[in-house]
């Protein structure tokens, strides 16, 4: 190496630990970002239009099957079969982009009159897009297997056929009583048809019991950090 010319390796240090240096700190320079400033990942549920299970697309996902669960930050496939609480529950208006024009999610809003405004003061052609309304749960996922919970909270749209199974998980966690995140339930692919016949899968939930002292204490953090929901004293 010539004499002052620096490499990658006398810049950062690369590591599949952290190092005992930098666990010293305490998240400085941070002091500004809430959960507004973060973006909160989505799972979705694999379909057969899916561009995640076609082998010709540039999104495919080895591994990735029909009626999986898929992080669309992190890109994790979680199987068919899932471990959530539902922290919180919002009713809106999401705007995707339509795919034969490029897809991806534009917004949510809380009225379809919103959305459509919103679209319009942007410059964007509304023909364009779908809006489409949609119960959004805000869920933790708990491993199955270990019972360690993801710490990083994430949204499940339903839209369409899924507003029947959204409202009727609604309904279960009501008649349970307590607050929304103190029970922990398993959301899993269900295959059905609509009315044309063509297959499809919708989800199913099941009530599985209560939430743990620790899992139930980081819910409810969860819950008060986020947007537009006022913590209780």
């Amino acid at each position: 190496m010539k004499q002052g010319v620096r490499t990658m390796n006398d810049i950062a240090i690369k590591a599949n630990e952290m190092p005992a240096h930098i666990k010293k700190g305490s998240g400085l320079g941070n002091e500004g970002i809430t959960a507004e400033h973060l973006q909160t990942p989505r799972v979705k549920q694999l379909q057969s239009s899916s561009n995640e299970v076609d082998p010709n697309h540039s999104d495919y996902l080895e591994g990735a099957k029909i009626g999986d669960f898929f992080n669309t930050v992190t890109n994790e496939i979680y199987g068919d079969k899932i471990n959530v609480i539902n922290v919180y529950f919002r009713d809106e208006y999401v705007v995707w982009k339509k795919r034969e024009k490029g897809g991806g999610l534009v917004g949510t809003f809380a009225s379809q009159v919103e959305a459509v405004d919103a679209l319009k003061a942007d410059g964007k052609d509304v023909e364009e897009h779908e809006i489409t309304q949609t119960h959004s749960h805000t869920l933790i996922k708990i491993d199955g297997k270990t019972g360690e919970i993801d710490k990083t909270p994430f949204i499940f749209d339903c839209a369409s056929s899924k507003l029947r199974v959204s409202r009727e998980w609604n309904t279960q966690i009501m008649r349970l009583g307590g607050d929304r995140f103190a029970s922990v339930w398993t959301m899993s692919s269900a295959p059905t048809q609509n009315r044309t016949g063509k297959s499809f899968y919708n989800i199913s939930v099941e009530n599985e019991g209560w939430v743990n002292e620790e899992h139930y204490a980081f819910a409810k953090s969860v819950y008060e950090t986020l947007p537009g929901v006022k913590a209780s004293a």
